[in-house]
């Protein structure tokens, strides 16, 4: 998640207030990370915050003067509790303290950061760090349920270990964590309501305890996809093969290892979807009958033969369902896209199936894809996964029945 895609918030102001808590020193990488994604940020600390984290630190890490206090005279009109964010596309307030939630639910304005919260014309995120304790207290929860009510967005918290040596529910979200919370809340929602299940990455065929068959996907366009799908607001069910990846902020994640196991779980999980991506690289077959040992080299053994039997075609089993979700396939070639695509699309008995040479795009974080309907095929330009995941799910979006979500 760490991964920031440059210009994925361009265009966009933020101002950032910190409030007092230990979990100020994660808004250092959090306005690095949303500077780096192109948008700008004015920093606004209560004098709590500054305890924790100077506001020379913001400074330079947001490029802009930072504002502390109600009387600050830099404003011409000596109103930085109007002027700060009436260009602003929205408040985050990170850390959000257990007192700077009270105040908020009651309308409080008795410092600059709550009376910019008071006086917008803007949307609010906040972003919530405290002890355990702190968090399940009945006030805190009213006054968060009290927020939500208020349309206030509340990301987080998340559970684990906290400063003070206990562990569980209050603990700020980690920085990409949030970055990736305040992208999300910016995306349009062309998913609302929508639940998508999706594979990705790709299988693992055992030989014997160690060794297997496999292939050189690297689950990138699979997460990018689920990624887009979460922002654009689908609830997202990401089954995925043996990868090195963050799971995607908002999704949730099962993983699996063989062709079997991914088919098990997608037929577990498909009766609860509206749409289905299947973009994992499922092995075509399997061995029959896998050494329960190491298979060792020996001088006086023949090499070892193995018996391969078909594993089950995931898509295809979804698509002849009595009432299939909507589906989309993934089609890696090694040459002739447009003619293995189309058929591939017809004999799988999808509406839409998108179609890349394989050998050129796995593991790289580009791709370059061609899609495939009834109405012919439209060949995107090459572009980084993330961007062109997000192209990929409005595309798809366009494409789904109004019926989709009565199922």
């Amino acid at each position: 998640m760490a991964t920031v895609a440059p210009g994925e918030l361009a265009g966009k102001h933020l101002v950032l207030g910190l409030t007092g808590g230990i979990a100020c020193y994660k808004i250092a990488e959090l306005t690095r990370l949303l500077t780096k994604a192109g948008a700008t940020v004015q920093v606004v600390m209560t004098d709590a915050a500054t305890q924790f984290i100077t506001p020379v630190t913001m400074q330079a890490l947001s490029g802009r003067p930072v504002y502390t206090s109600q009387w600050d005279a830099r404003i011409a009109n000596n109103m930085p509790h109007i002027d700060l964010s009436r260009e602003a596309d929205a408040i985050v307030i990170a850390p959000a303290s257990t007192d700077f939630l009270a105040r908020l639910a009651h309308g409080m304005a008795d410092d600059l950061l709550s009376t910019l919260c008071i006086a917008r014309d803007c949307p609010l995120l906040v972003v919530p760090a405290m002890n355990r304790q702190m968090w399940q207290n009945p006030a805190t929860q009213r006054n968060v349920a009290q927020l939500r009510a208020d349309g206030v967005e509340v990301l987080g918290p998340d559970s684990g270990p906290q400063a003070c040596g206990e562990v569980g529910d209050g603990r700020m979200l980690e920085p990409e964590a949030t970055y990736e919370a305040i992208a999300s809340f910016f995306h349009p929602k062309l998913l609302a309501g929508r639940r998508l299940l999706l594979t990705a990455g790709p299988t693992f065929e055992p030989l014997d305890p160690v060794r297997g068959i496999t292939n050189r996907s690297s689950g990138k366009m699979g997460f990018s996809l689920a990624r887009a799908a979460q922002q654009a607001g689908a609830e997202v069910h990401l089954i995925a093969g043996p990868v090195a990846l963050d799971t995607p902020w908002g999704v949730y994640r099962e993983d699996v290892q063989t062709a079997q196991q991914m088919h098990d779980a997608v037929m577990r999980a498909v009766a609860d979807c509206d749409v289905f991506i299947g973009v994992a690289a499922v092995a075509d077959w399997r061995v029959d009958h896998a050494s329960p040992q190491k298979i060792k080299k020996t001088a006086d053994k023949p090499m070892p033969t193995f018996t391969f039997v078909e594993n089950p075609d995931i898509l295809a089993a979804v698509a002849k369902l009595a009432h299939p979700p909507f589906c989309v396939g993934f089609a890696a070639e090694s040459g002739d896209l447009e003619l293995h695509g189309e058929e591939k699309r017809v004999r799988k008995n999808v509406p839409l199936l998108i179609g890349n040479l394989g050998p050129l795009t796995f593991g790289l974080d580009d791709n370059e894809v061609v899609l495939f309907e009834a109405s012919g095929a439209t060949k995107l330009p090459r572009a980084d996964k993330r961007a062109l995941a997000g192209t990929l799910i409005a595309e798809i979006a366009k494409r789904l029945p109004d019926t989709s979500l009565i199922r």
